[in-house]
């Protein structure tokens, strides 16, 4: 079944507020093998320019994966998880996510095309500050294979 095509433009209410925490933030450096000081050590954030560590650039994701659910759970949506794969990632920053920061998202579907029995779908989150200062858009694609035929 394709994905509903009238998704397309559909935005969700903001996510409940999300606080960045330090360790959070440390821990996601460890994980990925980020060793700057500014991720871990307040000291050398703030001598960077931060006021607190700073979380590496892919971070957003823990917040923005979870906030997708209000997309990918939608039963109207049509998407069958299990053939699902991920296509690619684009982050657009106004400001570095940090340490303190209470950040929401807005989900928007930007576009969803259909190529060779496979849909395609691009999501749009907008994370802000719950006070509504932009930090980072993150643009996710989905690949939803075609189903096999078991003929």
């Amino acid at each position: 079944m394709p994905l509903d095509q009238s998704f397309v433009g559909r935005s969700w209410p903001a996510t409940e507020p999300y606080l960045v925490g330090r360790e959070k933030i440390r821990e996601f450096a460890s994980a990925i093998g980020a060793t700057d000081a500014e991720y871990h050590d307040p000291a050398a954030a703030r001598a960077a320019g931060y006021p607190d560590v700073v979380a590496p650039p892919t971070f957003p994701v823990v917040i923005t994966m979870a906030a997708s659910r209000q997309i990918l759970e939608d039963p109207a949506l049509g998407l069958d998880y299990s053939r699902v794969v991920h296509g690619d990632q684009k982050f657009a920053y106004a400001r570095p996510v940090v340490a303190g920061d209470t950040l929401v998202c807005v989900n928007t579907v930007e576009e969803i095309t259909s190529r060779s029995g496979h849909d395609f779908m691009t999501t749009r989150t907008d994370v802000t500050t719950d006070a509504g200062e932009p930090v980072v858009t993150v643009w996710s694609k989905l690949v939803q294979r075609g189903e096999e035929d078991h003929g």
